[in-house]
């Protein structure tokens, strides 16, 4: 194909526009890594290291990531699966693709798919139009410079649709095991073998995935971490993360265990860390004020009770169950798909016809149980 190309251009008048056209595909063609590939040093022990370090929790999802290695190293190769995670936002899914890049020893790739309406961005354009591009999944193949990289698919539940096409139809081709190995990009009009890549999707939500190409993927649930977990993450990375962020040293400022368990308990109500992160660099802001404002402070030391002078007062109180029985009372547990709240449910008798009252916004479910 590329020596065709390269024969229609030794034909051409030099000062023909269509020169720079044959010459941008033929570097476009040159330059894909048809044959250049890592060779993946699986330790499956090192592997665990790194998950562990990178991530608390997620216990289930690092298992079967440990499981994917494991076949890998057994058979020398597998075709690879399409993982989607899924779950709340703040719960690592981005940052645990990149992990498992390393754990492989493999180049990492990311394009975000949020709000892309076009098909032409997955499969690129046809030669045939002025400043043509291939598509991003030929474009990430080209930047990781190999041919099989970790590639991360952001966001593929944000997938738009338009009169321009349906890109969630043309990923269907990339994502399938069975077709994917003969890839074929509208630009570079040949076959790219893609069945050495290692995809990775992450969505917030699977409703609004089109139901052919949620077919194709392999669901690992994030379930977001609990309040232990959120302690170790705060701990291990983000009170670190942040006083570097913020220029101090762990001499400088202390975030004391209390403080921060208060912050989780009394100041978030989410599944992820986001929220978490965003307070201690509120306290870690307040903090540095402080610092600079009195050069004779040497330390500054944030424990429990001082927490409401830093973050204002209580937004959410605890979780306790009442402990004494209570006529007319009974326990609700409300679910979100970004973390559940229990509640308190009462009733009262009053004289009337017999007919029963509910109150509150509640949706036809809880009023037909009720009833």
């Amino acid at each position: 194909k590329a020596m065709k190309e390269y024969n229609r251009l030794t034909k051409m008048p030099p000062m023909s526009p269509e020169v720079s056209y044959v010459r941008t595909y033929l570097d476009w063609l040159t330059e894909m890594p048809w044959n250049t590939s890592t060779t993946d040093t699986i330790d499956l022990r090192a592997a665990k290291k790194v998950l562990d370090d990178d991530h608390a929790g997620l216990e289930k999802v690092k298992d079967r990531i440990l499981e994917y290695l494991a076949v890998q190293k057994q058979t020398g190769k597998i075709k690879g699966p399409i993982l989607c995670f899924y779950g709340p936002p703040g719960t690592g899914k981005t940052s645990i693709g990149q992990s498992i890049a390393r754990a492989l020893g493999r180049n990492f790739v990311r394009i975000s798919l949020g709000g892309m309406h076009d098909e032409a961005e997955i499969r690129g354009h046809r030669r045939t139009y002025v400043g043509a591009m291939p598509g991003r999944i030929v474009q990430g193949i080209h930047q990781s410079k190999v041919k099989n990289p970790v590639f991360l698919l952001d966001e593929i539940d944000k997938l738009g649709a338009d009169f321009r096409g349906d890109p969630s139809s043309a990923l269907l081709e990339v994502l399938d095991p069975q077709q994917n190995h003969t890839f074929s990009d509208h630009y570079l009009e040949l076959p790219f073998d893609l069945s050495n890549v290692l995809f990775i999707a992450t969505a917030n939500s699977l409703d609004t995935i089109p139901h052919a190409l949620r077919d194709r993927l392999e669901i690992i649930h994030f379930p977001g971490y609990t309040a232990r977990e959120k302690l170790s993450i705060a701990q291990d990375f983000l009170v670190s993360k942040t006083l570097s962020d913020h220029g101090l040293k762990k001499s400088q400022l202390a975030i004391k265990t209390d403080a921060i368990e208060s912050m989780i308990h009394h100041y978030t109500r989410e599944s992820g860390v986001r929220e978490l992160s965003r307070l201690i660099a509120t306290v870690a802001r307040k903090a540095t004020r402080v610092l600079v404002e009195k050069p004779s402070l040497k330390k500054i030391t944030v424990a429990e009770p001082q927490v409401p002078a830093y973050l204002g007062p209580k937004k959410f109180s605890s979780d306790s169950l009442e402990s004494t029985n209570q006529v007319g009372v009974v326990m609700g547990l409300a679910w979100t798909p970004v973390g559940g709240e229990t509640l308190m449910i009462e009733a009262t008798t009053m004289p009337g016809k017999g007919k029963v009252q509910i109150t509150g916004q509640l949706g036809d479910v809880m009023r037909e149980s009720a009833q």
